[in-house]
C-alpha cells in the first residue's frame, strides 16, 4: 500500500482487482498492460520500455502484478532490463496463488502424511503447448504435490503425460479459478478426469490446478456429491 501511494505511475495486470487499485492515490496514471493467453495483450518488450521510459523521466513506478512476482511474473526480464538501464528497483513480495488454492481448499500442501515434495510447474511453453522442457518422470512421482500455473487449456494433455509416465489415474487433483477473489470457483476429481473438471469450472478465467494426496479429502467428498447427484458440481468459494 505504501508503494501504491507514493506512485506516480502503476502498470497493472488485467488479474489485479479493483480494490487493490483503489488503494492507490487519486493522482497515479494507471495503465493495463495485461498479458493473457489468447487474448490480445502487451508485448513483454513494451512493458519493460515503459518502466524505463518513466522512471527516467523522474517518476515513481509500480509494476503491478496479482498474487507473487516472483513466481511465473515475468519479473526477472524485467528486472533485468531496470538493472541494465541503471534503475533501482525493489520487490514487494507477495502471495501466490499456490497458497491460496490451499486455503481455498483447507489444505497443507506439504501434509507430511501425503508429500514430501512441493512444486510449481509452467503449464504450457514459450510456443503455447506442453512444456518439454520438464522433467515429466520425476514430476509422476506420488509423494510430492506439484501446482500447474497457468495449465488450464493444457490440462487433458498435462494429466495423459503424467498417467504415461506412471502417476495413477486415481491421483487426487484440486482445480481453482479467480482465486481468492469473491466469484472464486473450485472443484476436486481424479487425475484421469481432470480435462472435464477444467471445462466444468470454464477456461474464461486464470485457472491453477493442484495435483496429489493433498487433495484426497476434496476428491472423496466431491466424489460423496457425485452419487448423490449423478452430476459433478463446482464449489463457489
Amino acid at each position: 500500500m505504501r508503494a501504491l501511494q507514493a506512485a506516480d505511475v502503476i502498470l497493472f495486470d488485467d488479474l489485479v482487482s479493483d480494490g487493490v487499485l483503489e488503494l492507490a492515490r487519486r493522482e497515479a496514471k494507471r495503465m493495463l498492460v495485461g498479458k493473457r493467453a489468447s487474448r490480445e495483450s502487451c508485448r513483454q518488450e513494451d512493458i519493460n520500455a515503459l518502466m524505463v521510459q518513466f522512471a527516467k523521466a523522474g517518476k515513481s513506478v509500480v509494476r503491478l502484478k496479482s498474487g507473487d512476482v516472483s513466481v511465473f511474473g515475468r519479473a526477472g526480464e524485467e528486472l533485468k532490463e531496470l538493472k541494465a538501464e541503471g534503475i533501482p528497483v525493489s520487490i514487494v513480495p507477495g502471495i501466490t496463488a499456490a497458497s491460496a488454492l490451499a486455503a481455498s481448499f483447507n489444505i497443507s500442501l506439504t501434509h507430511r502424511d501425503h508429500a514430501q515434495e512441493l512444486r510449481f510447474v509452467t503449464g504450457h511453453s514459450k510456443k503455447g503447448g506442453l512444456p518439454e522442457d520438464v522433467d515429466w518422470p520425476a514430476l509422476a512421482k506420488p509423494n510430492a504435490t506439484t501446482i500447474f500455473y497457468m495449465g488450464g487449456r493444457m490440462a487433458g494433455r498435462i494429466a495423459e503425460r503424467l498417467i504415461a509416465d506412471g502417476l495413477s489415474p486415481a491421483t487426487p487433483v484440486g482445480v481453482a479459478a479467480n482465486l481468492s477473489r469473491e466469484d472464486e470457483t473450485r472443484a476436486a476429481g481424479r487425475l484421469c478426469e481432470l480435462a472435464e473438471i477444467v471445462a466444468t469450472i470454464g477456461l474464461d478465467r486464470p485457472i491453477l490446478i493442484g495435483v496429489g494426496n493433498v487433495f484426497i479429502e476434496a476428491a472423496e467428498v466431491s466424489e460423496q456429491g457425485d452419487q448423490g447427484t449423478g452430476e459433478r458440481a463446482a464449489l463457489a468459494g
